[in-house]
């Protein structure tokens, strides 16, 4: 499309931006006396730039045949709301009567004192030059009126705001009454005067309501003056509704090429027809109509000012509109716009931003200033939000400022549907689909757009509290709020590991066996090794026990402002000050609800890397993004197991390998670099070297036994074995278990036949007795068929039980053992009975075994 300048040519005051704001306040008696502007004292310049509206082509029509004697309405009366253009419609009565060489009697009464001259004297005056006549403060009656005005005709006679002139004169004192009930008298007899001359017309205007200026004292005056001459005037409003846009855009623009016209609004045309932007009931037929005779104004910048800002009464409708279209299109003179938007009035612009002000409130001077017109404003924020291929419309200024003008009236309209702000912020280079997400963009900016519609008001919105609560929310709050979210991810039992949410000290973390997990609130490798090295005072013993969580530093301030938002809307939840509306109380219900989703949402995207104390300090992993599925303790373990830093189970060949590089090892120490030494496999509980030992055992991969008088002695092998996880305990090689086994089996046999040997001789036990006694034998055994024995076992002497029990098994066939523990003199919770002590029976098989235990309350 065409730029609207090659198009539209305005005129030069307009364009070169010589003329004042006063250019527009057309004022009839500065036209009289000769020092109006030269655009309303020279008649063809006037008309130049003068739109001749139906009814004032009619009026002009009227006012002609009446004052050539060819009959006519004798009084006519202009009634329209402040600044409808009866000014204008008087001063081009003006300056045709004075064509049609007419005498001119103009009465603007807000020019005169009442305490000076009254209306009679004036208009003598004008028509002699002096006052002799009609000379006084009491009306002079007909019979000198029609003396005066016969021998004058054709006359015109002007009255502008006549009911100033009589609110002004009630108080000026006239004899027992006052000189403005002594000026409804006169226009009586004005009225009946030149209702009896052929060729003198009177107009007078009132405005439309007497409320747009005056008070209600003033409303009995317009009554009387209405009963006068309602008989005999005819009313007549210049401009109509429809002819307004032509109007402004005559007087601005001296020539409109109708053809780049038509093409420009075709082209936006077909584009609002396939995006569905025409509003209901309006065909594309009726806005081409409409747009022809706006351009190169788009139709909604004509009816915004007039309906809308037009209704208030301090808004001069055509003048005020003039006044502000006139900087618009200076302000646009070098631009490639196509036509002008309702987005395109520059509200930076102080003169502009005067204008509409003055009629909401000078509040809005720093409203505008905070959403819009600043350079940090919100809607530049909501600009740039959109991405780089929208950035150079600037949507987010163009939208709030559609928004902004259609906000404010003088009746009960108020604000924009998205149908219509879609309609006048559309581009043909964009789907109209970008004006939703600028409106959502916009909500999350803007301070002052009303939570309740498109519209902007005076008092903050939730945006705006919401920014000022979060403005009084202390650091250590949000810190605390994020150590809570980190708890409220985590499992309920920390099955897996012990957690430790940012401990302050190496104290706070025990040097335990047990897996542990340490988030941190930021990463350090300082920080991270001092923990691993120390525990408080002393260097840590389980080194490898220690794994650690911590946050991506890049994301933590987002992450920081989130929660503090979350904190915000909670304070705004719970502040019952602020009366809030129920739309507005769902509203924060919803953001907490959303914000409670993104906060637990972006811990798990931030809270991602894991350190783990290696042999070369520390070795880094990173979570995969989160699903949410799992407790955040359940990710860091399940990503650890599935990368072998977690073992669950541990392969018999392993121990083969990695640690049986003599004839044999300790078992206790091959447990115990599990726990201390950094960067060995990381085992879930004792049980996985034990499940790892008996299937070695089994498989014949290796024996276990216990190192007697310095050697080690082979006790399991190729069967089920029990493992104690003593400091005696250790594996061993299978040849040197297969050469112990081949030894203990040809002891056996020899024991065997010396038992053989006692039994077929126990026949004679009497009768060798002597013999034996003399030899220095003595016989006082007997065989043992059964035994029980209940042995007290001081602590830490079980290995030596467990050979006596070993010693049994080769001499009964059925052994069974049982174990009787008391404890005594000391506690230990339910919880940690249920998790140790009857876990660990299970473990080993026992199902039936008999308890008596006492409780107490904690």
């Amino acid at each position: 499309m065409k730029p609207f300048m090659s198009i539209a040519y305005p005129h030069d005051d307009i364009l070169e931006g010589r003329l004042t704001m006063d250019v527009f306040a057309a004022d009839l008696w500065q036209v009289h006396i000769g020092k109006a502007p030269q655009e309303y004292r020279d008649p063809e310049l006037f008309f130049k730039k003068t739109f001749l509206t139906r009814n004032l082509d009619n009026l002009l029509s009227i006012a002609q045949n009446r004052l050539q004697g060819k009959g006519g309405d004798p009084i006519i009366q202009l009634q329209t709301p402040f600044g409808g253009g009866k000014t204008h419609a008087l001063i081009a009565l003006y300056h045709k009567a004075k064509d049609w060489k007419v005498k001119v009697v103009v009465l603007d009464c807000t020019v005169f004192d009442p305490r000076e001259r009254a209306l009679w004297e004036e208009i003598e005056f004008q028509l002699k030059g002096k006052v002799e006549l009609l000379e006084g403060k009491v009306t002079p009656g007909r019979q000198k009126l029609y003396d005066i005005l016969s021998e004058n005709q054709p006359l015109l006679i002007l009255i502008d705001e006549l009911l100033e002139y009589i609110t002004k004169a009630s108080g000026v004192k006239v004899g027992d009454t006052s000189l403005a009930s002594q000026t409804i008298a006169f226009i009586q007899e004005l009225t009946t005067t030149i209702k009896n001359l052929d060729k003198t017309l009177l107009i007078i205007t009132l405005p439309s309501s007497i409320f747009e200026q005056y008070d209600q004292n003033a409303e009995k005056f317009i009554n009387q003056i209405q009963h006068i001459i309602g008989r005999v005037e005819k009313i007549y409003t210049p401009v109509e509704e429809e002819e307004v846009a032509s109007v402004i855009v005559k007087r601005l623009f001296s020539q409109i090429d109708e053809k780049g016209a038509k093409e420009n609004i075709e082209q936006f045309l077909d584009y609002a027809e396939r995006e569905s932007l025409f509003p209901r009931g309006m065909g594309k037929y009726y806005y081409r109509e409409k747009f022809m005779k706006s351009f190169p104004f788009q139709p909604e910048v004509i009816d915004v000012l007039y309906k809308r800002w037009g209704s208030f009464p301090s808004f001069q409708r055509t003048r005020g509109m003039l006044r502000i279209l006139a900087m618009v299109v200076h302000s646009l003179r070098n631009s490639s716009k196509p036509f002008i938007r309702l987005g395109d009035i520059d509200l930076r612009n102080q003169e502009i931003r005067r204008e509409l002000i003055k009629h909401i409130g000078n509040e809005y001077d720093s409203i505008l200033a905070l959403d819009i017109t600043a350079p940090d404003s919100g809607a530049k924020k909501a600009s740039e939000s959109l991405g780089n291929a929208y950035i150079s419309y600037d949507l987010g200024t163009k939208c709030a400022t559609t928004i902004f003008m259609y906000s404010f009236s003088g009746g009960p309209d108020r604000g924009i549907t998205l149908q219509e702000l879609k309609l006048c912020c559309a581009d043909i280079d964009f789907p109209s689909s970008i004006i939703s997400d600028t409106v959502e963009k916009l909500r999350e900016k803007l301070f002052y757009l009303s939570d309740g519609g498109l519209f902007f008001t005076n008092q903050p919105n939730l945006n705006r509290i919401l920014f000022q609560k979060m403005d009084i929310i202390h650091d250590k709050a949000v810190e605390e709020e994020e150590k809570n979210i980190i708890k409220d991810n985590l499992s309920r039992l920390n099955e897996k590991f012990e957690v430790y949410v940012w401990p302050l000290k190496t104290k706070d973390v025990p040097d335990t066996k047990k897996l542990k997990l340490i988030i941190l609130k930021e990463y350090s490798e300082q920080n991270i090794m001092e923990f691993v090295e120390n525990f408080g005072d002393k260097p840590r013993v389980n080194r490898n026990t220690l794994i650690f969580l911590y946050p991506l530093k890049e994301d933590k301030v987002g992450f920081s402002r989130l929660i503090r938002e979350k904190l915000a809307w909670q304070l705004i939840k719970e502040d019952s000050s602020l009366n809030l509306t129920n739309e507005q109380i769902e509203e924060v219900k919803n953001k907490l609800k959303k914000l409670q989703e993104d906060t637990g949402a972006m811990l798990r995207n931030i809270y991602k890397s894991v350190a783990l104390p290696s042999k070369e300090k520390l070795k880094e992993i990173s979570l995969n993004v989160s699903t949410r599925d799992r407790a955040l303790d359940l990710e860091v373990y399940n990503k650890l197991k599935s990368e072998g830093e977690i073992l669950e189970n541990l392969s018999d060949i392993v121990l083969v390998s990695k640690y049986l590089k003599n004839d044999y090892v300790s078992i206790s120490n091959i447990l115990d670099s599990f726990y201390t030494l950094p960067g060995e496999p990381r085992i879930v509980s004792e049980e996985v070297l034990k499940n790892s030992i008996r299937e070695g055992v089994k498989k014949g991969l290796f024996g276990v036994g216990k190192i007697e008088l310095g050697k080690p002695v082979c006790k399991y092998f190729k069967k089920d074995c029990f493992i104690e996880l003593s400091d005696q305990e250790v594996i061993i090689k299978p040849e040197l278990c297969e050469e112990m086994v081949i030894k203990e089996s040809m002891v056996i046999k020899e024991s065997k036949i010396e038992e053989d040997y006692s039994s077929n001789q126990e026949a004679n036990f009497a009768g060798t007795l002597e013999e034996d006694q003399v030899r220095g034998f003595t016989h006082t055994s007997k065989i043992i068929k059964k035994l029980f024995l209940k042995i007290p076992v001081p602590f830490g002497r079980l290995s030596s039980i467990y050979d006596l029990i070993r010693r049994l098994n080769l001499s009964f066939k059925d052994l069974k053992v049982f174990v009787e523990i008391k404890a005594e003199n000391g506690k230990m919770t339910k919880d940690e009975y249920e998790n140790s002590v009857k876990e660990t029976l299970k473990q080993i098989g026992v199902e039936e075994y008999v308890e008596k235990s006492e409780y107490q309350d904690l």
